[in-house]
């Protein structure tokens, strides 16, 4: 059995031939030898408080405050929320770090050699949607500049099923910048990110400052009532609402392997992420629930998105460079977090042909077919639709990986085996049809819900028990496909193979 402190290696002793093997490993599916794996507690703080400060997270507390919750309801909900999400974030990253495995090679000790691809493809899709959002966000803060010094150009019009071209064309220059920054290769965003972990947490400051100026003081913001007459009201919102803040970082509890198989220890990544992503989340959370709550006081309306709420601004220099600020640091952040996961799975798919740099291209285009623009032109189509939409499809992806992994195999993997299509993880032709069956249980629950939610469907043409399970979406899937793959797999003995290591695997 492969210990921690060994060395894995590429499995030769088990496979066909040389071609079979090659199918299923390059250089970023390879493990990461332990010597070269040096990320220790603040490596994963500074992760997180990178990922943490974005538009996006901004965007989920100003929305929870245009939905009615008064400042400490939204905190709590976000808090609670990522404290939830932070349980299988680090119970998936436990096998990244003690292995060196990314998320797609994790994922055939389930699904199997071939299946792994499922849960890769879902979760790149969802990634792709987050790059495009990003993508979006960085072009309407272009097109805001331009507002700016030529006044007389029109509002963003994300009613239509395109905006109007100038718009169109802000959001394919920039996201030309982000293709460019793929060519060139990941280590090229050292420099942005270094800029984002100065300059958007002062440009934060400075608006929570503005808030608070304006409003002449914290008081008027935090006397700001709740929307909701009584607590069944607001349960009916807070319910959703925590489901889709939990679903914000479904997609990194999946593909935290990814990031942990570069730590030094298991104590490293659970108190880096322990440190890291609640705290974080619930403080930039705060700045924009006070903002966001003092543009009601201040215009007479909830202005939940900072893009908009800057054109309000009549300093002109001072807005350019905020949204030239706002730009770079979201180049930043969707090449970090948006590009490298989704190149990684679509690598996966195969690994011969595709790399990096092809698997960010792929990500890119679908970032465009994903019209974001419609994902975030509202709030409720934000939370409601795209947050709790795709962690209906990533809960129960992360039921079965959490099941698989700590009750089935007792943490332990056969890393050889993950590497070659006959051995333990190939399962039906490559396909470990238990854990099909498991995610389809946990998808179709919640499909009748989501149906309803984006109107295709009437309220009468389902129970209602049954479209507002959906309201839990994230927690329907991840205990329901956990429970039954669990209970499927009773079926099955799981082998345990002693490991050879060979020294022909260090692609690195």
């Amino acid at each position: 059995m492969l210990k921690e402190n060994q060395k894995p290696g590429l499995p030769l002793h088990r496979r066909g031939n040389e071609g079979e093997a090659s199918s299923l490993i390059n250089e970023d599916l390879a493990p990461i030898p332990p010597e070269k794996r040096k990320w220790g507690t603040w490596n994963y703080v500074a992760l997180w408080i990178g990922m943490s400060l974005c538009i996006p997270t901004y965007m989920l507390a100003s929305g929870l405050i245009n939905g009615g919750m008064n400042w400490w309801q939204a905190i709590l909900t976000i808090f609670l929320a990522n404290t939830i999400v932070l349980i299988p974030m680090v119970l998936n990253g436990r096998a990244g770090t003690k292995y060196g495995i990314p998320f797609p090679v994790f994922a055939r000790a389930s699904f199997g050699t071939k299946g792994a691809n499922i849960p890769a493809l879902l979760r790149a899709i969802v990634a792709c949607g987050w790059f495009g959002i990003q993508t979006w966000i960085g072009g309407a803060a272009i097109y805001a500049l331009l507002r700016i010094w030529d006044p007389s150009l029109e509002k963003i019009d994300t009613v239509s099923l395109l905006p109007q071209a100038l718009p169109m064309i802000c959001f394919l220059g920039f996201w030309l910048l982000n293709m460019f920054v793929v060519y060139l290769g990941v280590g090229s965003i050292k420099k942005l990110l270094l800029f984002k972990a100065v300059f958007l947490p002062a440009a934060a400051i400075a608006l929570l400052v503005w808030a608070i100026t304006a409003v002449n003081g914290l008081g008027p913001i935090l006397e700001q009532p709740s929307k909701f007459s009584d607590s069944s009201s607001f349960f009916k919102y807070f319910f959703p609402a925590l489901t889709g803040m939990v679903g914000f970082w479904a997609t990194l509890s999946l593909n935290i392997p990814d990031f942990t198989r570069y730590a030094k220890d298991q104590r490293s990544q659970i108190r880096g992420q322990a440190i890291g992503l609640p705290p974080s989340m619930t403080l930039f959370a705060f700045i924009g629930v006070v903002v966001t709550s003092a543009t009601m006081i201040v215009y007479g309306e909830t202005i939940w998105n900072p893009i908009d709420l800057a054109g309000r601004f009549n300093h002109p220099v001072a807005v350019s460079l905020a949204m030239i600020s706002i730009v770079l640091s979201t180049l930043a952040t969707n090449i970090a977090a948006n590009i490298v996961s989704p190149a990684n799975d679509f690598s996966h798919l195969a690994p011969k042909k595709i790399n990096f740099r092809i698997g960010g291209y792929i990500t890119g285009v679908l970032g465009i077919l994903i019209f974001p623009w419609k994902l975030i032109a509202l709030p409720n189509d934000y939370i409601f639709t795209w947050l709790g939409g795709y962690s209906a499809l990533l809960g129960p992806i992360g039921g079965i990986l959490i099941a698989d992994y700590f009750i089935i195999r007792k943490q332990t993997l056969n890393i050889s085996d993950l590497y070659t299509h006959n051995g333990e993880y190939y399962y039906n032709k490559g396909f470990n049809i238990t854990a099909i069956i498991a995610l389809l249980a946990g998808i179709l629950p919640n499909v009748p819900g989501f149906l309803l939610q984006i109107k295709v469907i009437s309220v009468n043409a389902v129970p209602a028990w049954i479209s507002n399970l959906y309201h839990y979406a994230w927690f329907v899937g991840f205990f329901l496909s956990g429970f039954i793959y669990w209970s499927l797999m009773q079926k099955f003995k799981v082998q345990s193979y002693e490991l050879k290591v060979s020294p022909e695997i260090h692609n690195s």
